[in-house]
């Protein structure tokens, strides 16, 4: 039989995420590699949407969702519990005892829906209902289900649903390359003092939650705060009464060279969404980890949380989560990303003296290449240029799959992408990211996407 070739619209009956472009189909993967039905080898540096942590091909995790699927691979969760459930609860909490209880779902956008609702029934069931407002930061990015993306600021996703999107107060993230501080110490924006103020504005007393990504994903290009951002936002959100949820579904699962990112500056949430590598990618799984106060009104008051979803504590996904963290444990792989950090960094920075590349940003295996017109003022490539796009088609000819992200300059305009590879990734895996990376920005020096002066 001869290979599937690449699948398009309208000749296939898929209804794919671009309706204007060929899908190569993969046939297998092992590591950080996939291998397409024409035998082609494509180099996943963000395993996939920043999801294989564990790398591809791991038999231990598909042998154990097989397992657990032969056994028993439904029940109701409002009637049963299962032993996986129990056990991948067990398994978050141990690693961050600051959180007591943990409820599955199966894609970050649903543990950020969930995770807003617990906090306006939190304050509910206490007998504040006035605190319904949430606060986010812009640029951001929290998922599409529309609570979500009423968090997000992401205007090309918004645009379109506008009318159907509930009113968040949004305040400016603490993305460094683009504040006009330029690093000065005092600034509003970068220390958090924002928080403060837009809460005395809107009124403490309305005030639900603030969400926030601790190291920024494609919205921001993995932007860092500044130490002391952090500590300053659980600072205020104690004196205000306000439920802090950290959105760590993309910096969280060992990404950053820690468990949760929020470890690296010693703070804790009241909520934390995490997902995407929770699983490596094995089983669509998401999860929210509680602590013991935001969920204890609720036991003694209503004694239900109103958010069901007909598939949330899956047996089968939560028994491959339980078997992705063992691998991720018995290979001590988040430790893995601490050390390969500085490799993956030092690599990436041959880069910088690209006329087209203007900040290169990140930490642990996750890393922003923000694309400009011009290095000296930091002027975006015009969106008409669809440099993000033409970019990341370009590295997929070579060999190199990347995420981008357009927008997050001004709302329109900017263009970046992430390197986010597999934990596993070794040194000269890395070195051919570098060099097949700046194949694809050669590839691209034809355009005029660098701005010239008169």
């Amino acid at each position: 039989m001869p290979p599937l070739q690449p699948h398009r619209y309208p000749d296939s009956n898929v209804f794919y995420r671009n309706l204007r472009r060929s899908y190569p189909l993969i046939d297998r993967a092992e590591g950080c590699w996939l291998v397409d039905t024409s035998g082609r080898r494509y180099l996943d540096a963000t395993g996939g949407a920043m999801v294989v942590s564990v790398g591809h091909g791991v038999a231990e995790i598909a042998e154990a969702m097989a397992a657990q699927a032969k056994r028993v691979a439904y029940v109701n969760g409002t009637a049963f519990t299962s032993e996986p459930v129990e056990r991948l609860a067990s398994d978050l909490c141990q690693r961050s005892p600051a959180y007591g209880k943990s409820y599955f779902l199966g894609s970050g956008s649903e543990a950020v829906e969930a995770a807003l609702k617990l906090a306006r029934q939190h304050w509910v069931e206490r007998k504040r209902p006035s605190k319904h407002k949430v606060i986010a930061l812009t640029p951001s990015y929290h998922g599409n289900t529309l609570l979500a993306l009423s968090a997000s600021a992401r205007e090309h996703y918004r645009i379109l649903y506008r009318e159907w999107l509930v009113d968040v107060v949004h305040i400016p993230a603490p993305y460094a390359y683009r504040c006009s501080c330029a690093g000065a110490s005092g600034c509003r924006i970068c220390s958090g003092d924002v928080l403060e103020e837009a809460i005395r504005r809107e009124g403490s007393e309305t005030v639900a939650a603030f969400i926030a990504e601790p190291v920024g994903g494609s919205s921001t290009g993995a932007s860092v705060p500044r130490r002391g951002y952090f500590e300053r936002i659980r600072e205020i959100c104690d004196a205000y009464d306000v439920l802090f949820v950290a959105d760590e579904i993309l910096c969280g699962a060992g990404r950053t060279g820690r468990w949760l990112a929020l470890e690296h500056w010693g703070v804790n949430a009241d909520i934390v969404t995490i997902g995407k590598a929770l699983s490596g990618g094995y089983a669509p799984l998401s999860a929210i980890l509680a602590t013991e106060g935001v969920v204890a009104p609720i036991a003694e008051g209503s004694g239900a949380f109103v958010h069901a979803q007909t598939f949330s504590h899956h047996a089968v996904t939560c028994a491959g989560g339980v078997a992705a963290l063992s691998y991720l444990d018995a290979h001590r792989l988040v430790e893995r990303v601490a050390a390969m950090s500085p490799v993956l960094f030092e690599a990436l920075a041959v880069l910088r003296d690209h006329p087209l590349v203007g900040d290169i940003r990140g930490r642990g295996l996750l890393a922003g290449i923000e694309f400009v017109a011009d290095k000296s003022t930091r002027t975006p490539i015009p969106r008409a240029k669809r440099f993000a796009e033409h970019f990341t088609q370009a590295a997929q000819d070579a060999g190199l799959i990347v995420w981008p992200n357009v927008g997050h300059a001004d709302g329109v305009n900017g263009d970046l992408v992430l390197i986010a590879p597999p934990f596993t990734i070794g040194s000269d895996e890395i070195a051919e990211i570098v060099s097949r990376f700046r194949t694809a920005l050669d590839e691209c020096r034809g355009e005029t996407f660098t701005h010239r002066k008169s």
